[in-house]
């Protein structure tokens, strides 16, 4: 079909974090998906600080000038999937009595505020019905996901004054468990775990739904970069370089111990944060009517540009003692097994993650 005669436009990603921003266009050809643009920028400090654009002209310039820049095809389309800040979202499994569709709409608006830190009227508040995979329910459950009103309409002029029209604007946990689980379905809670340059983001998913979300500036990448300029008093690019370099690798010698004991401190905390997370999770998760076993997280996946610090699956997975691996964002993309494509290599593409998960919304919106 030729594309004006389309009932829906050509939607590309578009993933805005603190200090950089990540763009994905995919195509279907013959009823398989494939990448077609891609690109990213970096967004100096200040610009965006935890989630707030404070300085919209700038942004607006970047992105503007990322666009032009992508790899591939040539961006046309104006239509935006763009991602809106985990740090400053609500989301929620609640339960509610049987109704219909149009009752449901009206009940959930006055249930959220019973969850909700927020007056109502100050938040967008979006809701899906989150469908059981055992067991027959005399209840609904139902996943409600709100923001600030000061956080969302920012985003929404941001986008216009670049010249854009927001498509979709989602929560990057949503984005994430998109492009990170099979069929977006798991018959058993998975962790997972997006490590950025900012702050990390702890997500944890099963059924048909997220359960729960996090998000910490207190454990990140560059935390980790700080953390080995400091100790070998080194500057921060070369801190980076090592950190690349060396990782937390089981042979370590010499200077990659150097590196592994400088991080120490780093991966104990997130260690214990990880373990903070999963008791919670276990402690306050309602019925989910998944397996009889009722066992926990079994499963953690990594993902953001932090999750390629070598060694760190390894780490996690002994001090846990859960299976840690790196996740595949192209796995509801990319025929199995594949996890990359030529022109982005698997290690980029989990700093894509999130800009993948949104890219595969737009596409599946059309």
């Amino acid at each position: 079909m030729l594309e004006f005669l389309t009932l829906k436009p050509e939607v590309f990603g578009l993933d805005i974090s603190d200090l950089s921003l990540k763009i994905i266009k995919l195509k279907k050809k013959r009823g398989i998906l494939g990448l077609a643009s891609f690109g990213e920028a970096e967004i100096k400090p200040g610009i965006i600080e935890e989630g707030e654009i404070k300085d919209e002209e700038a942004l607006a310039k970047i992105i503007g000038e990322a666009i032009l820049k992508v790899k591939g095809e040539k961006l046309k389309t104006k239509y935006v999937a763009c991602s809106l800040p985990e740090e400053k979202a609500f989301l929620q499994v609640i339960q509610m009595p049987k109704m219909t569709d149009e009752e449901l709409k009206k009940a959930v608006r006055f249930e959220a505020e019973n969850y909700i830190p927020l007056p109502i009227e100050e938040v967008y508040l979006d809701f899906q019905q989150v469908l059981p995979l055992y067991n027959h329910l005399d209840h609904l459950d139902v996943l409600i996901a709100a923001l600030s009103k000061k956080t969302v309409d920012p985003y929404v002029a941001l986008l216009k004054k670049a010249g854009f029209i927001p498509w979709v604007l989602e929560i990057e946990s949503q984005a994430i468990s998109r492009a990170l689980v099979k069929n977006e379905v798991s018959p058993f809670p998975v962790l997972l775990i997006d490590l950025g340059a900012t702050r990390t983001s702890f997500i944890i998913f099963s059924g048909y739904s997220l359960r729960f979300t996090s998000s910490i500036p207190s454990v990140s990448s560059q935390k980790f970069t700080e953390a080995i300029s400091r100790s070998l008093k080194v500057d921060l690019a070369e801190a980076e370089k090592l950190k690349l370099k060396y990782g937390i690798k089981a042979d370590i010698k010499n200077k990659g111990k150097e590196i592994f004991e400088a991080l120490i401190p780093a991966l104990s905390y997130l260690v214990e944060k990880i373990k903070t997370h999963l008791s919670y999770y276990q402690t306050h998760v309602s019925h989910e009517h998944l397996s009889l076993d009722g066992k926990g997280v079994s499963k953690i996946f990594l993902c953001g540009g932090g999750a390629n610090l070598q060694g760190l699956s390894d780490f996690l997975s002994s001090e846990l003692k859960i299976s840690v691996e790196l996740g595949n964002p192209w796995i509801n993309i990319l025929p199995e097994p594949l996890k990359e494509v030529p022109r982005l290599s698997y290690e980029k593409s989990l700093s894509y993650t999130t800009a993948l998960g949104l890219a595969l919304r737009g596409v599946r919106e059309k």
